[in-house]
């Protein structure tokens, strides 16, 4: 399972690095240590935690507004795989995206749970792009 420093965790939730320390101090995700002393976050602790960031996000604050250029890099939180099609969806800081694929696709990608994706929006359609 793939790990993420302080660092890639606070930019795949949309936060500043001391904000993503800050919650790991606090205990709000769990982290461990490599053999450098670097601490990291599990990829599914980090996709849930996203989650969780991501529906907490719709509170007082003040919205910002950007052009995202259509791009939406995040954390696949969820993969349901049928016989033929699949569901992804990825939490992108507040934002959650949901595509239908096909199953070959995602297999093909090897997307599963916690790995980083890239969610390229074009009209009505979700693309994902494995990082």
């Amino acid at each position: 399972m793939q790990s993420y420093t302080i660092g890639q965790a606070a930019r795949l939730l949309g936060v500043s690095p001391d904000t993503a320390r800050r919650w790991a101090d606090a205990g709000r995700v769990a982290t461990h240590r490599d053999e450098n002393g670097r601490r990291l976050i599990d990829g599914r602790d980090l996709a849930a935690f996203s989650i969780e960031v991501g529906q907490g996000a719709h509170g007082d604050e003040e919205e910002s507004y950007t052009s995202a250029r259509n791009a939406f890099p995040g954390i696949v939180t969820a993969v349901k795989l049928g016989d033929v099609a699949a569901q992804v969806e990825i939490q992108s800081g507040p934002h959650r995206l949901v595509s239908l694929l096909t199953r070959e696709a995602v297999e093909e990608l090897g997307l599963e749970v916690g790995m980083q994706a890239t969610a390229r929006v074009k009209s009505t359609s979700v693309h994902i792009d494995r990082t």
